[in-house]
């Protein structure tokens, strides 16, 4: 049996915060620096040498035990285990599976019923240009031309990609270096938090208000020199509410006193309510623009479009090589139809009104039981609540399940997410009460009558 020395553990654990030694610790599990087997030091040797707190280490390796990373044998410490080396997106693995009487609200997804119909589209992607060629084709030009009169800005050159989160797995890998500092829009998509951690990167989180990120917080962390500044420049998918122009101009003029990669992820799309924008024109080569369909026309397309300079498209473009090399001609023809069909894109706005009526139905609400949550659109609902485990065990106790704001963060952020995509308006008022309830302190919810 090996025994890990704890200042030799130390050496390769550099990032003190919980998420960092949770990160770092399952990532030379991975690469077999810590042996399946091995035994770690004691928590209060390896909390001396690393001069931390023994509860934040603590809370590392108990996350680490939950995904059966480390085992715990008592007194008899603490091991290296067999059972999850592979790498996995831990926070959306995490996610539970709820039985059929629990109202799912972990979910900012579309509702189905507000889908278009692929049939048509599917038929015309069958008679694709150059179908079934080897030939890697960036994006098919029936989709760009379609596409360009509304896009953002005159992006040189426009890549399709597998999805929304793909461009942004596609862009990180390809332009970032493992383990740099990527200043990254708070709250985040759990996923985006996911590629990150994966990737190894220093986390520099950019605190929104209601209007976007705020540029004081970006300015501050620029001056740590960040590869990288990921946000949305539309409409936040976690707080549903939009980033204004102003506020994007604000941030331009931050942003272009540095040399910072920007990765703007548009992953609502039409259902936004809110006109598309960009900093491309304003910062031609460090902008990379996505846009999901994923939401508006339905997830099994895995479709998105990714556009930025020739150089940059160029670079992500070599790097999807080692995998797939181009995105179905079938799906990009597919959406090329939708996009261009006249009442599909009725239907499309049709549905962003319906989810924008049922977000701020449960919003006007919730201010009505003296919760400020402001009105927004898009899919989901950033509730502020006093604990985000009490709250989440209150929603449980009343049949309903949500995501803690830490999902979302590197830490407690003191609210919930609630998905509203697909919500009926009739369950607002009771929904509306619950939510008051998860949302007050312990003390309040046992005085309430």
């Amino acid at each position: 049996m090996t025994t890990i020395d704890a200042r030799d553990l130390a050496a390769h654990l550099t990032d003190r915060s919980t998420q960092g030694l949770a990160r770092d610790t399952a990532r030379l599990v991975r690469i077999g620096v810590l042996p399946v087997g091995a035994r770690l030091p004691s928590l209060r040797d390896l909390a001396f040498v690393m001069e931390i707190s023994p509860s934040t280490l603590s809370e590392a390796w108990k996350e680490l035990r939950r995904l059966r990373v480390l085992t715990g044998r008592g007194r008899n410490g603490t091991y290296v285990s067999a059972s999850n080396l592979s790498p996995r997106p831990l926070r959306v693995s995490a996610q539970g599976h709820f039985s059929p009487s629990t109202r799912n609200l972990t979910l900012a997804v579309p509702d189905l019923s507000l889908l278009p119909q692929l049939d048509q589209a599917l038929l015309h992607g069958a008679r694709a240009e150059k179908l079934n060629s080897y030939e890697r084709v960036r994006i098919l030009p029936e989709l760009e031309q379609v596409l360009r009169p509304d896009w953002p800005f005159r992006s040189a050159a426009m890549l399709a990609t597998n999805g929304g989160y793909n461009a942004v797995y596609l862009s990180l890998h390809a332009l970032v270096q493992p383990g740099s500092a990527v200043a990254l829009e708070m709250p985040a998509s759990m996923r985006i938090l996911d590629i990150l951690e994966d990737l190894g990167a220093r986390i520099l989180p950019v605190e929104s208000d209601g209007f976007g990120p705020k540029p004081d917080a970006l300015k501050a962390v620029l001056e740590q020199k960040p590869d990288a500044f990921v946000f949305q420049p539309v409409i936040s998918s976690v707080t549903g509410l939009h980033c204004t122009a102003q506020r994007l101009s604000e941030l331009g003029d931050v942003l272009s006193e540095s040399e910072t990669l920007i990765i703007e992820d548009d992953g609502i799309g039409e259902i936004a309510m809110a006109p598309s924008q960009s900093l491309g024109d304003r910062l031609p080569d460090r902008v990379i623009h996505i846009r999901s369909f994923s939401k508006s026309f339905g997830p099994d397309l895995r479709m998105a479009v990714l556009s930025a300079s020739e150089d940059l498209v160029g670079r992500v473009q070599s790097f999807r090589a080692f995998s797939a090399g181009w995105t179905s001609r079938i799906l990009q023809s597919a959406v090329a139809w939708l996009q261009a069909d006249e009442e599909t894109r009725a239907g499309i706005q049709s549905a962003g009104a319906t989810y924008r009526e049922r977000r701020n139905a449960l919003a006007r609400a919730l201010r009505e039981r003296g919760i400020d949550v402001p009105d927004g659109a898009g899919l989901s609902l950033y509730l502020p609540v006093h604990s985000e485990t009490f709250a989440l065990i209150t929603l449980a106790a009343h049949g309903i399940s949500a995501l803690a704001g830490e999902s979302f963060s590197l830490a407690p952020t003191g609210h919930i997410r609630l998905g509203t995509g697909r919500l009926d308006l009739g369950e607002i008022p009771a929904l509306a009460d619950i939510a008051k309830l998860a949302a007050a302190t312990p003390f309040e919810h046992r005085a309430d009558p």
